[in-house]
């Protein structure tokens, strides 16, 4: 079968399956391991994570995957519900949101990517994505800089758009749920008559009005996204993506004081964490973004093809909160009597992209060696600014009792606006990787160069330098047991200039080694993947107890840990479960913060056929561990560590299927666990999501 070369191909050569089971089939490389062929849904692509579409089983890395129907049948309404049943992934570090998404992966912050480039820049400058609009969400475990250059050790989110196929066919969607949450959507696709595999068409829309948990915040929505296929000759394909995004909301983090929600007040009252904190008639998180991605490839023999992938994107912000005051760690935010100044922000914030990704691919043979060789360019050129105001303790609210009097206008508050400089970061890559096969052993090796530019207009410019490894091996062994090995690297840019030195700041610079098992039992349709690793992050800045030292960049943080993923499909039943562990420290020897050390769900699905068929019924239960935030006090210099309880939260599906509709109702936090995801040193805290129950009746045609 073809091992298709796995663009990075080589970092961690690891772990996880993914849920769900039901497209491309996994097969070993004896005869015998094809007789017990395992098909899993969310095949990778050649604009999939891995840039490849190389099966996961015999992938060296670590990859977990959920797909459309997992949206679904597990009541996603965000990116970040989608990943709270992906190992290794903490999908809320900071509560129920609505500004964005912000999962972490391995303990460290992970960049977003769609169809392998990437989509969000800066901070609260973009359009949240939405799901409706994916086919599927990728998460690439490990350090990626191979395939994409700059960017965390911890992994990346990649998304993949939903793009048209050759069968005529669509849905109408339409949903009601907790906090009046209404949408109506579409997705149709059409393979225009007579020319069905040569001109296909596609459109994706919702409109969204819709409350959220949080008293005054909304979350309505437009996104209107056609698609165009065409295959003018014979081993040509070109793709062009649109995608129009209006949303208009306000911030669900509140940013709640430590005292009364943590700590308790002076006279035991609680600040209600569903209340409405901010300013209205002032607070907004309004956004609009347009996309604009073409999708081109070209087979230039059996063994020779090329491909690229070009976007450009356009995102603009307008954001602005009010909120109690930051004091510095330790001191309170409220008086004895829950009073607290009230600051106003306001940010008129912009990002623009352009840039694209064109790679060669090809297959020969070495005598006895299969190759898969894939050489690439990637450039992107990012333009960020953000003009802002900030008004400090402006005016004062009660906590425990909001009264939302003496509220500055936008036009008041706009005076003190600044005009921020501008911010153009331009990196080219060049990369070559190879995967090679040889009987029963995948081994893979890829390098990259990278070269980096950020520059602040009428400012200063700085250009980092990196050279990127990773290489792996995996044995596809006996009675479906595939044992892996794998090394990779990263590197991310860090702009100023160090004060000790007198040096440009040097990029911080990750490295991970893993070792796994993937195992497909014989004869059942199960896949169970294993990992260990080690992730070791360099040039962060100084612990606090060094003195004295060579440079501001001596830190070193690390994160060891190991995930256990299994998916399978037993009759009508199907289980994805999930359990992870994190040992991570920060420079100081600290956890870090948000992080949890134990994470585990599981979901289930059963499937009724006979006399039931067409019903399902089933559900989930997730577990996240405590975390702990620490600092050093604003008072006395001493260690503050403020630290959140583990919870428990289960979630309910229920759908039935009859002739062209179907019907399903969700539950998330079923029981209406309360909770705090973190409580953070500097002194706020962050609820988790409320139960959210939500119908929705699907009308396919």
């Amino acid at each position: 079968m073809r091992l298709s070369l796995l663009a990075t191909t080589a970092p961690l050569a690891v772990l996880t399956a993914t849920p769900a089971f039901a497209q491309e089939a996994q097969t070993g490389g004896s005869d015998e391991r094809d007789e017990h062929t395992i098909v899993v849904t969310g095949a990778l692509t050649d604009f999939g994570a891995t840039k490849s579409d190389t099966p996961i089983v015999e992938t060296a890395r670590s990859i977990s995957i959920e797909t459309e129907r997992d949206f679904v049948v597990k009541g996603s309404q965000s990116l970040d519900d989608v990943l709270t049943y992906s190992a290794g992934v903490t999908a809320e570090p900071f509560g129920f949101s609505t500004r964005g998404d912000f999962a972490q992966v391995r303990g460290l912050d992970a960049p977003e990517y769609r169809d392998n480039l990437q989509y969000l820049f800066g901070f609260y400058n973009n359009t949240r994505q939405d799901i409706y609009t994916l086919e599927q969400v990728e998460v690439l475990k490990g350090p990626a800089s191979v395939l994409y250059g700059a960017g965390s050790p911890g992994g990346i989110i990649n998304v993949v758009t939903k793009r048209p196929h050759g069968t005529t066919e669509g849905e109408v969607r339409l949903d009601y749920g907790s906090f009046d949450r209404k949408q109506i959507a579409t997705d149709f696709n059409i393979a225009i008559p007579g020319a069905e595999d040569s001109a296909q068409f596609r459109f994706v829309g919702l409109l969204r009005d819709s409350d959220t948990q949080i008293e005054e915040v909304a979350d309505d929505k437009l996104v209107i996204a056609p698609a165009f296929t065409a295959r003018p000759a014979p081993g040509t394909e070109i793709t062009i993506l649109a995608n129009y995004s209006d949303q208009d909301s306000d911030t669900a983090h509140q940013f709640l004081p430590v005292t009364g929600t943590l700590f308790p007040s002076a006279d035991g009252q609680e600040i209600d964490p569903y209340v409405y904190h901010g300013a209205p008639g002032f607070n907004a998180y309004n956004t609009e973004s347009f996309a604009l991605t073409l999708i081109a490839e070209q087979q230039i023999s059996e063994a020779i093809s090329i491909e690229g992938i070009g976007r450009y994107l356009d995102t603009q912000a307008d954001y602005r909160q009010a909120w109690i005051a930051f004091t510095g760690n330790g001191v309170p935010r409220i008086d004895a009597d829950g009073n607290g100044g009230w600051t106003f922000y306001l940010a008129d914030n912009r990002s623009e992209q352009l840039a694209f990704d064109v790679r060669a691919r090809a297959d020969f043979a070495t005598g006895p060696i299969e190759h898969e060789l894939l050489a690439g360019v990637q450039h992107q050129n990012v333009f960020t600014d953000s003009d802002t105001a900030y008004l400090y303790a402006y005016r004062t609210l009660n906590a425990f009792n909001p009264q939302y009097l003496d509220v500055p206008t936008v036009a008041e508050v706009e005076q003190f606006k600044g005009d921020g400089p501008k911010n153009y970061v331009d990196s080219t890559g060049f990369y070559i990787s190879n995967q090679m096969s040889f009987g029963d052993f995948v081994a893979n090796a890829g390098i990259r160069f990278d070269d980096v530019t950020n520059r602040v207009q009428n400012g200063s410019t700085q250009k980092d330098d990196a050279t990127s490894l990773s290489f792996g091996i995996l044995w596809r062994g006996p009675e479906g047991i595939s044992p892996y090995a794998s090394y990779a690297e990263s590197f991310e840019p860090v702009v100023g200039v160090d004060t000790i030195t007198n040096k440009q700041l040097l990029p911080q610079e990750g490295r991970q080694y893993e070792v796994g098992v993937k195992y497909q039992p014989p004869g059942v349709n199960a896949l169970v993947t294993m990992s260990a690793f080690d992730i070791e992050v360099s040039n962060l800045p100084n612990p606090n107890s060094l003195v004295g030292g060579n440079s501001q960049q001596e830190g070193v943080s690390k994160v060891r840990g190991v995930e256990l993923e299994a998916n399978a499909f037993l009759g009508g039943l199907r289980l994805d479960g999930n359990v992870s562990y994190l040992d991570a420290e920060d420079p100081n020897g600290l956890r870090l913060t948000s992080i949890a050390d134990w994470q585990a769900s599981l979901f289930a699905l059963y499937s009724f056929s006979g006399a039931l068929e067409g019903l399902s019924l089933g559900g989930g239960v997730r577990y996240v561990g405590g975390n702990e935030s620490s600092g050093l006090s604003a008072i006395d210099g001493s260690l503050l560590t403020y630290r959140v309880d583990g919870r428990t939260v289960g979630d309910l599906s229920a759908g039935y299927d009859f002739g062209p509709f179907e019907l399903r109702v969700t539950a998330r936090n079923v029981t209406n666990e309360e909770y705090y995801s973190v409580c953070l040193v500097r002194g706020d805290c962050f609820p988790g999501e409320k139960r959210s129950i939500n119908g929705a009746l699907t009308y396919n045609f």
